[in-house]
């Protein structure tokens, strides 16, 4: 990391965070595929070399995010509604100029809250503040940052990846919103990379919101498929009392892959990307069900979770999966009232099936991605 991180201060924050639904300007929303690609001559960065802020300071909200999708590992993800990190990014004369400092972390979870560094260096957020700082050129001001952790860590719901992705667009917007949704992406993956491996799985859903198809990283090529608008959809999320660190499910999965598995799965990734492109929940929760690589081989590390997902799918789900790298699992319902009773059913097959508590939230797909919530002038 080329940009030195100044020693945290003491201010912390107590007020619960503003969670309204602003679409970030610097983030272009097309009702089609939207594909943004990066090639190496083409990140000149549209900043200005040392920009001015045109805030004093700026509130961010991303949102989390289920990653996989069953088949779709690590190259397919979608943001879900309700759910994620507040970030605030202010200009401070007190840090060095061209530095970021972590002033304060809380949140809803105070295991996560203890467990978070405040060097920036070792801290999801303030390594993509930090990013997106170098990227903008950013030299003449010293910046503090406050993290609001809505996410429980090791949960499945791209904690660090919302993290990131509020920090990069507090830090982007603070400046005028001069970096492209390509160029922040690529800033959330420097904090990927760090914390939980190089995939943008979620951090790009978490930045653009809706659906992101992951085509390649050299170039980086992503694109956002469009859910239709007129079609609902709504996500069972239940989290269980339980921690699957990302590098123990990682370890899990096989070195080598059949090739009739390997067919197999390329067939229900591409029916899961038809399905999200037509709206069809039933194929979409099929194919997500369906996954026989990764799934199989996490699903033991997950106490109860053969129990939950039979217990979805009787209950009305058209399918169910392990969300990220787990523990969280999430199903797939048309009608929120089917959610509501899915997800009880499910948090009755943890404690049944695996001896877990666990807790149910039915989700809406979020079709906006990170935003700015708040802004404040000089």
């Amino acid at each position: 990391m080329s940009a030195a991180a100044a020693v945290a201060g003491n201010t912390s924050i107590s007020t619960a965070p503003n969670h309204t639904r602003r679409q970030n300007p610097s983030f272009r929303r097309l009702s089609t595929i939207l594909r943004l690609s990066q090639t190496s001559n083409t990140l000149t960065s549209a900043a200005a070399a040392d920009p001015s802020p045109v805030f004093r300071s700026v509130e961010s909200f991303a949102p989390a995010t289920v990653a996989n999708l069953g088949p779709g590992f690590d190259f397919l993800g979608c943001a879900v509604d309700g759910l994620g990190d507040v970030v605030t990014v202010s200009v401070d004369p007190s840090i060095p100029p061209g530095t970021l400092s972590i002033s304060s972390i809380t949140g809803d979870h105070h295991s996560a809250v203890s467990k978070l560094s405040r060097n920036p260096s070792y801290n999801c957020a303030g390594i993509a503040a930090i990013a997106a700082m170098r990227m903008l050129g950013v030299r003449s001001v010293g910046l503090s940052l406050r993290l609001y952790k809505g996410l429980p860590l090791g949960s499945g719901l791209g904690s660090s990846a919302a993290s990131a992705a509020a920090a990069a667009v507090s830090v982007n917007a603070l400046f005028g919103g001069l970096l492209s949704p390509t160029e922040l992406v690529l800033a959330g993956l420097e904090s990927e990379a760090k914390v939980s491996g190089h995939h943008a799985d979620n951090i790009a859903p978490s930045l653009m919101g809706g659906f992101v198809l992951i085509r390649s990283y050299e170039p980086l090529d992503l694109i956002r498929l469009a859910f239709p608008l007129e079609r609902k959809l709504f996500f069972v999320l239940v989290s269980p009392e339980f921690e699957a660190p990302t590098k123990k499910m990682r370890a899990a999965l096989p070195e080598l892959v059949k090739r009739e598995d390997h067919v197999a799965n390329s067939s229900q990734a591409a029916a899961l990307v038809a399905a999200i492109l037509q709206g069809n929940v039933r194929v979409l929760g099929s194919a997500l069900s369906s996954d026989a690589i990764v799934e199989p081989k996490r699903a033991p590390l997950i106490p109860g979770m053969l129990a939950v997902k039979k217990a979805a799918v009787e209950a009305g789900a058209f399918g169910c999966t392990i969300s990220g790298s787990g523990p969280t699992v999430v199903a797939v319902v048309e009608d929120e009232e089917k959610g509501r009773e899915v997800g009880r059913r499910m948090v009755e097959a943890f404690l049944i099936g695996g001896g877990l508590k666990a807790a149910a939230v039915v989700a809406r797909l979020d079709r906006v991605g990170a935003r700015v919530i708040n802004t404040t002038a000089d």
